[in-house]
């Protein structure tokens, strides 16, 4: 991601923190003028991966990014600093009455590509996700 197309911010791993990552990105995506749908989809991406990153790990701060990748590619990233963790966030199979454990079903099923590496950046993971106009 190019540095004038991209934008990163840290924040506490507190759920306020979510919201606060959905109204930077809004804003990112409204100068860059992503079509409508685009918009509400990372938003709610990036919703997910934050969520995650305040209620499943250690993390006392999380490090969002969004950028485009080209003019008709999003990526979106979420960075936590839970460099202990040996586990890899992965998609669960929650019974009908759970209720949660489906976000990244839901990620899976917005995103064109999605994945975790170790973040280079804090030593947690990085849970990033694409999508394209």
């Amino acid at each position: 991601m190019s540095p004038d197309r991209t934008h990163w911010l840290e924040l506490p791993a507190h759920r306020s923190s979510v919201g606060v990552a959905r109204r930077s990105l809004s804003v990112w995506l409204t100068a860059w003028q992503l079509p409508a749908e685009l918009c509400a989809d990372a938003v709610l991406l990036l919703s997910e991966l934050a969520t995650n990153a305040v209620r499943h790990t250690l993390s006392t701060r999380f490090l969002c990014g969004f950028g485009l990748v080209t003019d008709a590619c999003l990526r979106i990233e979420v960075h936590d600093h839970d460099h202990l963790s040996r586990g890899v966030p992965r998609c669960g199979e929650p019974e009908l009455d759970d209720e949660g454990g489906r976000g990244l079903l839901l990620v899976e099923g917005l995103a064109d590509t999605w994945g975790v590496d170790r973040s280079r950046l804090t030593g947690g993971h990085a849970v990033w996700a694409t999508l394209t106009a």
